[in-house]
């Protein structure tokens, strides 16, 4: 659609009445989302906050039209520009998807096709709607690359999902989505793989392409600073139903329902460190590269401390999941060694023993891509209890249970495949599967990104209470700055995949800070909508300073 044949921005796009939405588990249907209502205008962004399984990804879907697998829509109207979705064929619904409506998915690594460049997939959609020719097609997609602050953004299409990081390939998919110039997008979760200096400017790029085109947007998030930056009004979802909506100021000024009230104020966990010179891992010098290319890693060395935590923080690429490559042999270095109880591993993971397999597990960023989509939950827990401790029938169930009471799912979950769970329950049973083993140390690669923030709280506290027992070693990869606040004793700060800092909690986090440090600390947002406009300006006037 042209700029010109546009509606006005503030006229009514999208009404949802009443939509019942039923998801089939347990040999069942039951409703997941329950009689909601939604009014978006055009020019406006609606945030969809909640906890993990409130109905939150679902809705948004709806508004496409769509239910997922094991969803249907039951009852309601959805009314796009005057066309009724729940009336319209099949066809003409597939017609508005990927020119008029688009779709930013929580999980980019496991929505791209691994067997085509990034730069084809982009386009895709615009050539196929015949939005633009192949060849603008291609120059928008390049010029949105360098929106998004993609490196290298003339070429980095020619790579494969692969050959990117995960924060990089989120940003191609939000390119993706922006380039027909849609009616209507919506963003589930979009920034949650991305570093914090990379997300303001996303966060901008965002702002700027919703504003220039007077695109409607539903932004769904557990991030509540982020939401504050992004949305003109918030509605906060709960087992399906709606508890509130306002517009964003009047509801982060003062939120009406208690509910809304506990997820403003979930983030108070804040661990106090320890001190240790017992090191039970140690990564001394290590350089590595993927197939023979630059140095991804640069003479890293980073000593973990028996029984404590050390947070390892740094932009997109700078080379934090390649380090846990390293360490679980995924990627042996090309230089230098890892040392576990003073001893060297093995290089490469398959000369290990079981033992040393077992004493160090990781749990990754993508639960998607991390679990066999065709194994239910009692496979996917129960294959380290198996395999690790030789653990069979009554006692395998008995220990089984004991994990999903842990990580606070229930009975019902065992049977479930991974498309029947939410990003949020699905990332519980990845943790769950790494406490199977029994290990010493765990590598947590994000492992909360995908989490809404109550839920991210009680894995944290779960995580504490766990290294309490039984004496747990953690190194937590994170972007999340309040993430390193609650759990870490050490943090490590990595940039283009050289170690530029790294100490105690309190003397990384307290002034003065070094120029690259400080970038990481001053890129947090906060809950104030003004914030993002702010330090923009801030910015813009320091560069203009010199």
């Amino acid at each position: 659609m042209s700029d010109q044949n546009r509606g006005k921005k503030g006229d009514i796009l999208l009404e949802m009445k009443d939509i019942v939405i039923d998801g089939y588990s347990d040999d069942r249907w039951h409703e997941i989302v329950k009689g909601v209502d939604v009014t978006l205008r055009r020019g406006e962004v609606m945030g969809l906050i909640g906890e993990s399984g409130a109905g939150k990804s679902t809705l948004g879907l709806a508004a496409m039209g769509f239910a997922r697998p094991g969803c249907r829509l039951t009852s309601g109207t959805i009314m796009f520009d005057g066309q009724d979705l729940m009336k319209t064929p099949e066809a003409k619904k597939r017609a508005l998807r990927g020119s008029r409506i688009a779709y930013v998915a929580q999980s980019a690594a496991a929505s791209f096709n691994p067997a085509h460049t990034l730069i084809d997939q982009t386009v895709e959609s615009v050539i196929r709607h015949r939005i633009k020719s192949a060849d603008e097609a291609r120059k928008d997609a390049r010029q949105l690359y360098a929106d998004l602050q993609l490196p290298n953004p003339d070429h980095i299409g020619d790579r494969y999902p692969h050959q990117v990081s995960g924060g990089q390939l989120q940003r191609v998919m939000t390119a993706m989505a922006m380039s027909p110039r849609p009616d209507l997008i919506i963003f589930d979760e979009p920034t949650t793989a991305l570093d914090v200096t990379t997300q303001v400017e996303v966060l901008a790029s965002m702002r700027r392409i919703v504003e220039q085109f007077n695109t409607a947007a539903i932004y769904i998030t557990h991030d509540l600073a982020v939401v504050a930056q992004m949305a003109d009004v918030i509605k906060v979802l709960r087992y399906g139903v709606t508890i509130e909506d306002a517009d964003t100021r009047s509801m982060l000024a003062n939120p009406a329902k208690e509910y809304t009230r506990s997820l403003w104020s979930v983030r108070s966990i804040e661990k106090d460190e320890e001190r240790s010179d017992d090191i039970i891992l140690k990564v001394d010098g290590i350089d590595a590269s993927y197939s023979g290319s630059e140095k991804v890693l640069d003479n890293v060395t980073i000593d973990v401390p028996r029984g404590h935590t050390v947070a390892i923080v740094g932009e997109s690429g700078s080379g934090k999941s390649t380090a846990a490559r390293a360490i679980t042999g995924l990627l042996p270095p090309s230089k230098g060694q890892i040392l576990y109880n003073g001893k060297p591993l093995p290089p490469a993971l398959k000369d290990r023993s079981v033992d040393q397999l077992q004493n160090i597990q990781m749990i990754y960023q993508m639960a998607d891509t991390a679990m066999n989509p065709r194994q239910t939950v009692r496979d996917i827990i129960g294959r380290p209890l198996e395999f690790y401790l030789k653990l069979r029938g009554r006692e395998r169930d008995k220990r089984l249970m004991e994990l999903i009471e842990m990580i606070e799912l229930d009975e019902s979950f065992i049977d479930r495949v991974p498309a029947e769970m939410s990003g949020g329950q699905k990332q519980r049973v990845c943790i769950a599967r790494a406490l199977a083993a029994n290990p010493e140390v765990i590598i947590c690669d994000e492992v909360t990104s995908a989490l809404d923030q109550i839920v991210q709280k009680g894995i944290l506290e779960l995580l504490l209470r766990l290294q309490r027992e039984f004496g747990l070693t953690y190194i937590f990869i994170t972007h999340d700055i309040a993430t390193v606040k609650a759990i870490s004793d050490q943090i490590v700060v990595m940039l283009q995949g050289q170690v530029v800092e790294q100490g105690m909690k309190s003397e990384i986090l307290s002034p003065p800070y070094p120029d690259y440090t400080h970038l990481l600390l001053s890129s947090v947002p906060e809950m104030d909508p003004d914030w993002l406009t702010g330090l923009l300006a801030k910015r813009k006037t320091e560069q203009a300073a010199g």
